[in-house]
């Protein structure tokens, strides 16, 4: 995909006119870069300076263009916002301040996203050197209830503009980061009025490890070991993305063979992660029983994993040309087995809990995510897809083998919880449907591909995205021709599902967050990358 660079003072009107004229209505990414500094030995053209890689999709037409901008301005970095265009930018926006610095004129809440508000310099600054400032802190001083906006005065000075996030008068409680409800370490502010919400304010973080800095030092073979550790639901999912991304830059192609088992391998853990998804929600909602039957299924696919890949939830299987091993003898018969013994159990499912009129109560009408929202906040997945956006990668940009077989693209449009729980229940369906047309026929040939013991990716910005269990996970690459990547950057399925919490659940009670949080199905190490 080319890239077309934008200044910084043209950068606003121009993003206006591609939502606009062009319909760009899905900010597919916004990337902090830092692309070093000006050199009088550079090539001319070369970028240099701090900014930021903006991909944007058309829902209507599918155009996808790459966009970036930059300065060179290191000690106050100044970029106009584009929050009033797209609602994920706000989050997106504060993720680039946290991480490299740069000011967002004309975002309305200019705070960190993931680090600590006292953290002192910017670590994904390619100049910065996070251990020497920064001690450990075991305080937990650290919550700044004021939020601040930036704006440019007509002599080219900025104004702060502060406002307070919690009146005094407000009831504040907190919701997390140590709570079973949010799913893992995610935590909530919640300003009720009673018991009905008036505002959220979302704090992450709590488990951040710095993998797209950590990939920066890696070599390509290594960085496959953290995919895995990210969404832990969508393992093959993402590792498939990242070896994908890595493939194609090299111009390497792999073996039907191993199309077909990265396929199958997808599905499985597509179920997998739906009938967690399934267990937990239901326990999240009362449904004891429910949680055992969704727990005790989920295992035969463990123990299919297991064989095979030698790991039930770090997997470590796609590699870069392959996978790291080739199928068991006993895969095709288990698998096999296990589709009928799905199909003919799943009704089960429906009859203890999708029936349940508690269950019915809790979710239907219940934080409701119109499908213009879902595409401004970019919630991908089983999310979009019960607002009624088409957003399937597997049936937009078809990869792996998606494109030869048959199944439908689950939609809803009411947007409640009770569509996103159905659309993942239907999908268990149709990836068996999946799975059922290529188990039989899985050809001969390598199940891995003789690659160099050194890789290098050529010079360039690459892009591959794949439909994992809760979206389009995307992987961003940028090489400059080394056996390291100079920016690894995986868009996360997760951000956008809680970046719009605060919009879903304003005016819902405080019990129907637990509702909302439990159908959005995000996994908290995803969003900390």
């Amino acid at each position: 995909m080319e890239i077309q660079y934008i200044a910084p003072e043209t950068l606003h009107d121009e993003m206006l006119r591609l939502r606009n004229e062009r319909k760009m209505d899905f900010l597919e990414n916004l990337i902090g870069m830092d692309w070093g500094v000006a050199d009088e030995k550079d090539a001319p053209g070369k970028l240099r300076g701090l900014g930021v890689v903006y991909q944007l999709q058309s829902t209507e037409t599918g155009e996808r263009v790459m966009l970036q901008t930059s300065t060179l301005d290191r000690e106050q970095p100044e970029i106009p916002s584009v929050t009033d265009i797209w609602k994920i930018a706000d989050f997106y926006e504060r993720e680039v301040f946290d991480f490299y610095g740069i000011v967002f004129i004309g975002h309305p809440d200019m705070r960190r996203l993931y680090l600590r508000n006292n953290w002192v310099g910017y670590p994904m600054r390619k100049d910065d050197d996070p251990e020497a400032e920064n001690p450990l802190d075991m305080t937990n001083e650290d919550a700044v209830d004021t939020t601040q906006e930036l704006e440019l005065n007509p002599d080219g000075t900025l104004k702060g503009v502060q406002t307070k996030l919690f009146g005094d008068d407000e009831y504040v409680v907190n919701i997390g980061p140590q709570h079973p409800s949010t799913h893992g370490v995610m935590r909530f502010r919640v300003s009720l009025e009673g018991e009905t919400i008036t505002k959220i304010d979302t704090n992450c973080g709590y488990i951040h490890r710095s993998i797209e800095k950590m990939n920066e030092s890696l070599t390509y073979p290594q960085t496959l070991a953290l995919t895995d550790r990210l969404d832990y639901l969508g393992a093959m999912q993402n590792r498939h993305a990242l070896c994908m991304c890595i493939e194609k830059a090299m111009g390497v192609e792999v073996s039907e063979r191993v199309l077909y088992i990265r396929t199958i391998m997808d599905e499985l853990q597509r179920i997998d992660s739906h009938l967690l998804f399934y267990a937990c929600l239901a326990m999240d909602l009362g449904g004891l029983t429910a949680f055992f039957y969704g727990f005790r299924d989920r295992e035969k696919i463990l123990d299919i994993f297991e064989e095979t890949c030698g790991g039930r939830l770090i997997l470590n299987y796609n590699t870069i040309g392959g996978v790291q091993a080739d199928i068991h003898p006993n895969f095709v018969k288990r698998v096999k087995e296990f589709i009928p013994y799905m199909r003919g159990i799943i009704h089960e499912y429906h009859d203890i809990f999708t029936g349940n009129i508690i269950a019915q109560n809790r979710m239907k009408g219940v934080g409701v995510l119109s499908r213009e929202d879902a595409i401004s906040f970019g919630c991908t997945g089983g999310t979009g897809r019960a607002s009624g956006w088409s957003c399937d990668v597997r049936k937009h940009h078809p990869y792996a083998l998606y494109d030869k077989v048959d199944f439908n693209e689950v939609l809803y449009t009411e947007g409640d919880s009770m569509a996103r729980y159905m659309v993942r229940m239907d999908e268990i369906l149709e990836s068996l449907r999946i799975i059922e047309q290529l188990i039989d026929n899985i050809p001969e040939g390598n199940y891995q591909e003789k690659m160099k013991p050194i890789i290098r990716v050529p010079e360039g910005s690459y892009y591959a995205a794949v439909e994992g269990s809760r979206g389009e996970f995307g992987v961003f690459l940028e090489s400059q021709g080394d056996k390291m990547p100079y920016r690894l950057h995986y868009r996360s399925t997760g951000l956008p599902l809680v970046a719009a919490v605060d919009s879903i659940t304003r005016g819902s009670k405080i019990a129907d967050l637990i509702a909302v949080v439990g159908t959005l199905d995000f996994v908290v190490p995803d969003i900390d990358r």
